[in-house]
């Protein structure tokens, strides 16, 4: 792991997130009716929820397409969302387009060779202990934690700690 990515953490305005294999473990519970079921973590979630509160960007672009995932990240705050992004790189470039980020100002968590092109376009290309070698490859930081297992904390509370606006003595509804 290259140390050196301690030395972006100040200039990160803006977390952008994969959810499957990120946010969530990778697995997936189907009901007898054929519903996707996930599992969130919500250590992850009381980082997200407080990300937004202290005004960072928070932006998930994600392959899959499931509601209760859009509707749990909007509980916590999040209203960018890229559903059914299988170009992740493209809608990447639209939301800092859109929103006058810059990439120097973007990190960028995904687990697997989709997240790819969008990871090499920002300046802290992170992920999960448990991605594959090829993102592990391409990440400037791997979490000592799993996808679904505060991967998302890790970073996101890294991030808020050097700039000064992690606060561990308040309460978050809801996470």
């Amino acid at each position: 792991m290259d140390k050196s990515y301690k030395a972006s953490l100040n200039n990160i305005t803006t977390f952008v997130f994969d959810v499957d294999g990120v946010l969530t473990d990778g697995s997936v519970f189907i009901t007898n009716e054929g519903e996707l079921l996930r599992s969130m973590n919500v250590k992850d979630g009381y980082a997200l929820k407080t990300a937004v509160k202290k005004g960072y960007n928070v932006c998930i672009i994600t392959g899959g397409n499931n509601n209760g995932v859009k509707i749990r990240l909007q509980g916590l705050g999040i209203t960018n969302f890229y559903m059914n992004a299988h170009l992740k790189a493209e809608h990447l470039d639209e939301y800092l387009n859109n929103h006058n980020i810059e990439p120097e100002n973007v990190l960028f968590m995904g687990d697997d060779m989709p997240d790819i092109p969008a990871m090499q376009m920002v300046a802290l290309p992170c992920c999960p202990q448990n991605a594959v070698p090829q993102v592990k490859d391409v990440s400037a930081y791997v979490s000592h934690k799993n996808g679904g297992d505060g991967c998302a904390r890790d970073i996101i509370e890294q991030v808020l700690k050097v700039r000064g606006d992690w606060e561990g003595n308040f309460s978050a509804k809801n996470d």
